[in-house]
Order: structure tokens, then sequence, then C-alpha cells
């Protein structure tokens, strides 16, 4: 039985306003890029206040460039990382530039920032903690594999561009999917 990583919680201040779950629904991992350029960036931008229950986007673990790992939301809370499969699934986002702060720039649509080797090797560790928490678990992807839509680019709207592109081209799947028990989610 894997021992838990350690793990921060510092929960969001609207973390009792999300949706409750059973544990037992939850069956698949979401890997982000919390495309910002820092971490303390990223929580202001998931302490925002988007929708009318007095919550906003966000995913459950963070890890930091330096391999630490903070928990906003509950794992029995149902946090807003990606259109249409929250209920059953977390988010785990790593801190990662992306394409920030032009995301939607069609002439920005590389991800250039390699992810740290300390992120990975907590985020794999993460992986092998998270079955004993949740017993249903046994899926994984990309953001960027179940959010395929296409936006106009900010710069040209006849021109279009993913809405999302994470954990994008150099995150290491193969690594990581070698050393943990989940399986790439059937598309």
């Amino acid at each position: 039985m894997p021992l838990p990583p350690p793990i921060t919680a510092t929960p969001l201040p609207y973390e009792a306003l999300l949706a409750s779950r059973a544990l037992t629904d939850v069956d698949l991992v979401v890997i982000h890029c919390t495309e910002l350029p820092d971490l303390a960036t990223a929580r202001e931008y998931g302490e925002r206040v988007l929708y009318d229950a007095g919550t906003g986007n966000s995913g459950h673990y963070y890890i930091d460039r330096d391999g630490s790992i903070l928990q906003y939301v509950a794992l029995d809370r149902v946090a807003h990382h990606v259109r249409g499969i929250n209920p059953r699934s977390i988010g785990i986002e790593l801190v990662n530039r992306g394409r920030f702060p032009d995301w939607f720039d069609s002439r920005n649509q590389h991800m250039s920032e390699p992810y740290t080797e300390a992120q990975i090797a907590a985020l794999v560790r993460l992986l092998q903690w998270l079955p004993e928490e949740l017993p249903s678990l046994q899926w994984i992807a990309g953001h960027e594999q179940l959010d395929t839509a296409r936006m106009p680019a900010s710069d040209d709207a006849s021109v279009e561009v993913p809405r999302k592109l994470d954990p994008g081209p150099l995150f290491p799947w193969q690594d990581v999917l070698k050393a943990i028990p989940q399986q790439p989610l059937p598309l």
C-alpha cells in the first residue's frame, strides 16, 4: 500500500459550495498545466468566483515546480476543471507557463517550458497513492484530449486555435504511464 505523498491542504474559500460526491464516483484523473507563470497566480485564478453558485475554476491538486503538492479542493467535492467530466474526475494542475500570457494568439500556440523532474516525481507518487482514496479510479487523460474545442484566435478571428493544449507536448506521458496503475482513457 503506497504511502501518501506530502500534501499541504489549502482549501479554496468556496470549497464548501462545490457539489459533493461519493469517492466511488471518481474513476478518472485529468492532467492539466496551469498556463500561468507561478503558483501564486494559479491560486489567484482559482479563487476567482465565476459562477452564480459562488464558485470558480480550479483543480483538486496543484504541483509546483519544486514538487510540492497543494490540495485546493477535497476529493469528495466536484471541482470545475474540464467541461462535462467534472463529476467523475479529479484535476491535477502542474505549474507551467504553457502559452501564457497570449493563450489564444495564433502565433503563440506552442508550449516550451519543460516539466521539472521534481514535478513529475511528485505527480507519479500522487497517482500511485490516489487509488487508496478513490477505489474506482482507473483512467487518466490530458485536458487537451477531453476539451477539443477550437475558438477564434485573439490576433485573427479568421483563424481557429485549440481552446486547451495542456498538459502539452512536453509532458512525459510514457514515463508517467509506466509508473502508475491508471490507464489512458479510451477515447
